[in-house]
């Protein structure tokens, strides 16, 4: 695969207005070793059931490793990171070696300390993702985004963590700084991101609290299962495009909004075979080619049947329209019934 999408745990210590998922909160007590408990029971499985080979090869013909992200909630925190993040550092080396991927993490990096850095440094992190550059995250909005950027930033220099561009930024101050460097670079790096109108996801996915809260501005014209991070080329392994993404439990989907149903699980069974036999569906191969629209034709579904079933109400009652909705909807009529009678099939072939 060209990137891994990995969120190890749903604990985060902060309950963001935005966020595209319900789950991502603060645990506190037993509700936290509970929740952490779902990523260390499933990681280790997850990881053995991972190809052998972490790479992919460009158009070009150049073999480069695979991107493993992982992600939360926020990794960082006391009850997390010690109990979940460190052990799965340490579990891909182990398997991986020298042939490990390059491994980056994402997290908001107010909780990052000179430490903590160290150790993620001294197990493998290569780059590290600070995801907390916009107005939606407390303490983030307007210019108090910029100071603590500048903090991050002495805090990466005191280390060798050089800064990699943001891009796509029109607000200088988001941008890395214009140092003159000769020749090819190499250590670990960092960059800043966030939702903001001109980036990635600038019109926030239409799920979770995002759209209770009435904040996504993805029209019907937005296709987000195109972007990167999207599901298309998702199915061609070792291949430019090609990306998945995992939850705590070791469920596997093919975008990082994720559908409304895994398919199937990497406690049970490799990629490889998943993504071998989900490709049968021709569902699944419009998604791959990024295009949800078309998912449902062989069920009977028509592109303007699929779009009459993209709409809804958010939150606050205002009228949206979206791909992942009407994506949403075709899996509960149909694609996910479909996806558990292939599971099932494999599941008792590997017990036959």
């Amino acid at each position: 695969m060209q990137a891994i999408y990995w969120v190890l745990t749903w604990a985060c210590h902060r309950k963001c207005k935005h966020c595209y998922d319900d789950r991502f909160r603060p645990y506190v007590r037993d509700a936290l070793t509970e929740v952490v408990g779902e990523g260390q029971a499933a990681f280790q499985s997850v990881i053995d059931n991972l190809p052998d080979d972490l790479s992919w090869v460009d158009q070009q013909g150049n073999r480069d490793r695979t991107l493993l992200v992982l992600a939360g909630g926020e990794l960082l925190i006391d009850g997390v990171r010690e109990e979940l993040f460190y052990p799965v550092l340490e579990a891909l080396q182990k398997r991986y070696g020298e042939r490990a991927p390059k491994i980056s993490i994402q997290t908001t990096g107010d909780v990052l300390t000179p430490d903590i850095l160290d150790e993620c440094l001294a197990r493998g992190v290569e780059s590290i993702a600070i995801a907390s550059i916009d107005d939606y995250h407390v303490g983030m909005q307007g210019d108090k985004k910029f100071a603590f950027m500048d903090k991050i930033r002495a805090l990466m220099e005191s280390r060798g963590v050089r800064e990699v561009s943001l891009g796509g930024a029109k607000d200088k101050r988001l941008k890395e700084p214009d140092v003159a460097a000769g020749g090819k670079l190499k250590g670990p790096t960092f960059l800043f991101f966030g939702a903001q109108e001109d980036l990635w996801i600038g019109e926030l996915w239409p799920r979770g609290r995002a759209l209770s809260n009435g904040l996504s501005k993805a029209g019907y014209d937005v296709n987000f299962c195109a972007r990167w991070s999207g599901a298309k080329n998702f199915l061609h392994i070792g291949k430019a495009g090609s990306e998945v993404a995992i939850e705590p439990d070791g469920s596997i989907y093919p975008c990082c909004l994720k559908t409304k149903a895994p398919l199937g699980n990497l406690t049970q069974e490799t990629l490889e075979d998943i993504l071998t036999s989900v490709a049968s569906l021709p569902a699944i191969q419009a998604l791959n080619e990024g295009d949800p629209e078309r998912m449902g034709e062989a069920d009977g579904w028509t592109r303007e049947m699929f779009k009459q079933n993209s709409q809804a109400k958010d939150g606050l009652g205002q009228d949206v329209a979206n791909m992942c909705l009407g994506c949403d909807r075709f899996f509960e009529h149909n694609l996910s019934a479909q996806l558990n009678a292939l599971r099932q099939e494999r599941l008792a072939a590997l017990t036959a």
